[in-house]
């Protein structure tokens, strides 16, 4: 049932942003004992799980700009994008309601925020999620992941990229993990940014997979 695929999607979704939000949160309010590394840790350790978790299900997407570029990919149907999508903002919000929760007392709540010039942060983010979208439209098929490699693939990369990326742009790479903290925080001032450059970024990774592979690369059934 659809249902179902859209209720891994926001759980998924939701652990994705609890975690990885969470490590921030919990960093600052511990006054460093997380460390930036254990953040990066963090975030590519509960999206290789929930990969593992969900993958099977409804595809462990957890991110708006992967589903938007595999229906772009003619490898999910453009017609349940705003259900996964919508799915994903709730799970995250949820997550972000709950760490608000926890600790009213933080005022940003992992919220991804430019330490640079606006566009060179959208430069790095359109980067980040155009590796990212390349390691994971050539492990996966869209609507299942293949077997142990995706999750490893896919959470390390989100790891190795966390790690030096996100002192400077918070290394989203996705849309869904950005509105969430941003929302409830209320701190929208660069949620464009972080929004429109993800979602550029796995379009351009999805274009770069049709021009290096068999024009078969990118369909449904390869």
């Amino acid at each position: 049932m659809k249902i179902k695929r859209y209720i891994a999607e926001a759980i998924g979704t939701f652990a994705l942003v609890f975690c990885g939000t969470g490590a921030i949160v919990i960093n600052e309010f511990t006054e460093g004992t997380v460390t930036h590394l254990g953040i990066a840790v963090t975030f590519g350790l509960i999206v290789m799980g929930m990969i593992y978790a969900f993958g099977d299900i409804s595809g462990a997407h957890l991110n708006p700009a992967v589903t938007i570029a595999f229906a772009y990919a003619k490898k999910f149907p453009w017609k349940e994008v705003p259900a996964y999508a919508l799915a994903q903002i709730i799970g995250g919000i949820a997550a972000s309601g709950l760490l608000w929760y926890l600790f009213p007392e933080n005022e940003y709540l992992g919220t991804t925020l430019p330490q640079i010039a606006v566009m060179k942060v959208f430069i790095f983010e359109l980067l980040l999620t155009f590796f990212l979208m390349v390691v994971i439209i050539n492990v996966s098929t869209g609507s299942k992941e293949i077997g142990v490699i995706a999750g490893i693939a896919i959470g390390g990369v989100v790891l190795l990229e966390a790690l030096f990326a996100g002192p400077i742009t918070g290394a989203s790479m996705n849309p869904a993990r950005s509105i969430a903290p941003a929302i409830v925080s209320g701190h929208v001032e660069h949620l464009w940014l972080y929004i429109a450059s993800p979602i550029i970024g796995a379009i351009l990774a999805v274009i770069s997979c049709k021009l290096v592979k068999d024009d078969q690369c990118c369909d449904e059934n390869c």
